[in-house]
């Protein structure tokens, strides 16, 4: 899915948009009711071990996802332990925190990432199901970048 070319990473088109919010019951309702995109329903997930600035952390925050065309609309609430979404909402309060791709090589991603100083600070490997990476894309324009590769 991603191409390189000339020592850049040519990524896929977006699979998910994320957005950090205080409260997910009613900005869910919000963005259904009033917005048209949803139903959102949503559900909590734990991650034990994901690796956050250099150690593992527990973490629990509620997702909630809908589809707006081709994309996804996410929508995460933390709930306890930390996480890029705590230290989001404490820095920034609500807003857009990351962009998503699909790809099938995260791996090679980051080494060519790493190269320009672009380095993974969320990530956790779920060995034979799946893996993601957070990276630190968002010294310029504010908006992290989340690769997510199946299997």
């Amino acid at each position: 899915m991603a191409h390189h070319s000339g020592g850049t990473v040519q990524l896929p088109p977006v699979s998910h948009v994320a957005l950090v919010v205080n409260d997910i019951e009613k900005t869910a309702e919000y963005y259904t009711s009033t917005l048209g995109i949803g139903p959102l329903e949503a559900q909590e997930v734990a991650l034990d071990g994901v690796m956050f600035h250099g150690r593992p952390v527990k973490t629990r925050f509620k997702v909630a996802s809908a589809r707006s065309g081709q994309v996804e609309i996410e929508m995460i609430q933390p709930v306890e332990g930390d996480s890029p979404y705590a230290e989001f909402l404490n820095s920034k309060g609500e807003g857009l925190h990351h962009l998503a791709f699909d790809v099938d090589d995260l791996d090679s991603i980051a080494a060519e990432w790493a190269k320009e100083g672009i380095k993974p600070f969320f990530s956790q490997e779920f060995p034979g199901v799946a893996k993601f990476a957070y990276f630190n894309t968002d010294k310029l324009g504010g908006v992290v970048v989340e690769l997510f590769q199946h299997g």
